[in-house]
């Protein structure tokens, strides 16, 4: 359950969205999540980096071994999640006419 209550954390999953294809600075996370600030992201990273999910590199923030089996384990969420918006759309458009 721990790793339940990290996640749901405000702003933890989108930070862990953000590192998927690399190391990232403070700034561009922050440029990348608009409407979070700079006090609650660093909360995360801290939680993020005490939990061996993230470190923090010369390059910025980066996913760890753990986070990058994270990262993997998200992929068919992610492919679901795209999946449901597409169905959304197309209800969204209503029935055609023949």
């Amino acid at each position: 359950m721990a790793a339940l209550d990290l996640f749901g954390r405000r702003w933890a999953l989108r930070i862990l969205w953000e590192l998927r294809a690399g190391p990232l600075g403070a700034r561009a996370l922050l440029a990348r999540c608009e409407g979070l600030s700079s006090s609650v992201l660093y909360q995360r990273l801290r939680e993020l980096a005490s939990s061996g999910i993230i470190a923090q590199s010369a390059d910025g923030y980066e996913l760890t071994r753990l986070g990058t089996a994270l990262r993997d384990a998200l992929r068919p969420l992610d492919e679901w999640a795209n999946s449901w918006a597409e169905e959304q759309e197309h209800n969204d458009q209503g029935p055609t006419e023949a």
